[in-house]
């Protein structure tokens, strides 16, 4: 019964994945050191030469779930109004692998003595494969299992606005704005499930609040919405002490909750885990919750007299 369970969850995963409109975006909890994946804008907000890698390994222990990496460079140019950037995402969801790689190009203006507006843009391509003939399934004839999609090649490119200053920042974004269809499957009906990417629209905002000379208080939030979804949310609160050590709680609206804990090894480098424990569907039951890690470098390569210190987003 158990095994009969899982193979159904199994089925919907796979078949939700870009079968129909749905959640497609995949979900960090580490986005407030992940902001490039989700807005261009963000190219360059550091004032250093940022290079990040993520890990994220959902629902440990259940076969199939998802496991997604990302990998970006960016930074600003000598011309302080100009800030580029290069992504790369790898996402794999049972027999669903979706592959990107986009470039950033963010324009920033001051808006004030003490703080700035970029706006972004990003281009690149997406690539997927589905091995849906792969799957073990009940019924033989579900034509939803029975086209595999190979290395399907889809161009795309993407918006945002980032607004910050020293202890505040706050962004929109739309990173896939083009719909691509990857295919289509006629039932016996004569209705089609078109498999296609969807629009997602983000908010991401944060701030910073000193409580005293060596604690402070790291309020951050990620809003996404596309249609025919419900709107997610994450929460989280954090609290950095002594200027090196981050512990934090998260909750993601729906889904599940948990916490992180982040540690600056030296001021330009920074490693951060998290775990955090589903709710909101059947998979609880059998799995061993989300782990998740971020590693974070900055390459001061630019003229000390111009730049302090990285930003604290």
């Amino acid at each position: 019964m158990k095994k009969s369970i899982k193979i159904s969850i199994v089925l919907v995963m796979v078949a939700s994945s870009f079968i129909g409109k749905a959640q497609q975006a995949p979900m960090f909890t580490h986005y407030m050191y992940n902001t490039i994946a989700v807005n261009p804008a963000y190219a360059g907000s550091r004032d250093a030469l940022t290079l990040t890698g993520l890990h994220r390994s959902q629902w440990v222990g259940f076969k199939g779930a998802p496991t997604t990496q990302t990998l970006s460079l960016h930074g600003p140019l000598k011309n302080e109004h100009i800030g580029l950037g290069a992504s790369i995402l790898n996402d794999k969801i049972g027999a669903v692998n979706n592959t990107s790689a986009f470039f950033d190009f963010s324009y920033i203006m001051k808006v004030s003595k003490k703080s700035k507006l970029a706006l972004g843009l990003s281009a690149g391509a997406n690539m997927m494969q589905a091995r849906y003939s792969s799957v073990e399934i009940n019924t033989q004839s579900d034509p939803v299992f029975q086209s595999d999609i190979n290395n399907k090649l889809t161009p795309n490119f993407g918006f945002g606005a980032y607004y910050y200053r020293e202890k505040f920042y706050a962004g929109v974004s739309t990173p896939n704005i083009l719909e691509n269809t990857y295919t289509s499957v006629k039932l016996e009906n004569g209705t089609s499930l078109s498999a296609k990417e969807q629009r997602h629209y983000f908010l991401i905002v944060g701030a910073l609040f000193n409580l005293a000379e060596n604690l402070a208080f790291k309020p951050t939030s990620l809003v996404k919405v596309t249609t025919n979804a419900p709107v997610e949310a994450d929460f989280t609160a954090s609290f950095v002490i002594m200027k090196k050590l981050l512990v934090g709680a998260m909750y993601r609206t729906g889904d599940s909750f948990g916490g992180l804990v982040g540690v600056d090894i030296t001021k330009q480098f920074h490693i951060g885990y998290s775990y955090d424990w589903s709710f909101g569907v059947k998979t609880p039951v059998y799995n061993q919750g989300s782990h998740e890690i971020v590693l974070r470098y900055d390459f001061l390569l630019f003229d000390k007299k111009q730049v302090h210190s990285p930003r604290n987003f």
